[in-house]
């Protein structure tokens, strides 16, 4: 097994992406700390499919905005696990609209969920890992991270930080064995994608070469080859994962 015996925080893993990876993970034989707002049925649900596959795990509930809730949960599961080898900063919102109709408040909340959860876990984890000298770092960033989008100013801008964080802790902690990368997901069938209407869904898949969305799953198939020692020497990058859409 890939994992076996290492120990993975996943924030905002309860649905979606993040869940995806925990699963992919828990498969190869690591165990399962993961995080969202509130142990609400979704994130019962994910426990138990986790747990059916046997490993051990965890939910944290947290606010993975908030610096010392997020030092609380790595220094509970440190606890509880005995060890951190992976983190993936997976939390992340969206709060979507013309820049000049943009609220101060929908502004910050992006950043707050999305940039600086990143920040919060990563610092949280990193003497942890440069103790073990060794750990891998997985942020997810996205394709409008790299390219920008109309009405994601917001959205956009945090994604960008999250690859120039990436860069800059592999630069800092490589020395120590421990290595970051991010992933920028293009067009990806979550529960929130396949809420927009039909027609959207169309237009969007127009932009994409492969004529398709990708699945929650083959994010995280990307991530199971960052956090094994598959992708040993591969520290500062940028993998996409959209389909040749950009």
């Amino acid at each position: 097994m890939l994992l076996e015996n290492k120990t993975a925080i996943i924030t905002g893993a309860a649905r979606g992406i993040g869940k995806q990876i925990a699963l992919a993970f828990a498969r190869e034989g690591a165990n399962i700390a993961f995080t969202d707002l509130e142990l609400n049925d979704a994130a019962r649900a994910t426990r138990d499919e986790i747990a059916a596959l046997g490993v051990k795990v965890q939910f944290y509930a947290s606010n993975a905005a908030d610096f010392e809730s997020a030092h609380q949960v790595v220094e509970q599961v440190q606890a509880d696990f005995g060890s951190v080898d992976i983190l993936v900063n997976n939390a992340g919102i969206t709060r979507d609209t013309l820049l000049m109709r943009m609220t101060e408040q929908q502004w910050d909340q992006v950043i707050q969920v999305n940039l600086k959860s990143a920040f919060n876990f990563t610092h949280a984890v990193t003497p942890l890992m440069m103790r073990q000298r060794s750990g891998s770092i997985i942020s997810l960033s996205s394709v409008v991270g790299i390219n920008g989008n109309a009405g994601q100013a917001n959205y956009a801008a945090s994604k960008a930080g999250i690859i120039a964080l990436t860069k800059s802790v592999a630069k800092e902690l490589g020395a120590r064995g421990v290595r970051a990368n991010a992933i920028a997901p293009g067009f990806i069938l979550t529960d929130m994608t396949k809420a927009l209407p039909e027609e959207t869904l169309k237009q969007f898949v127009t932009l994409i070469p492969m004529r398709r969305g990708g699945e929650p799953e083959e994010v995280a198939k990307v991530a199971l080859f960052l956090a094994s020692d598959l992708s040993s020497y591969v520290s500062g990058q940028v993998i996409q994962v959209n389909g040749a859409m950009a």
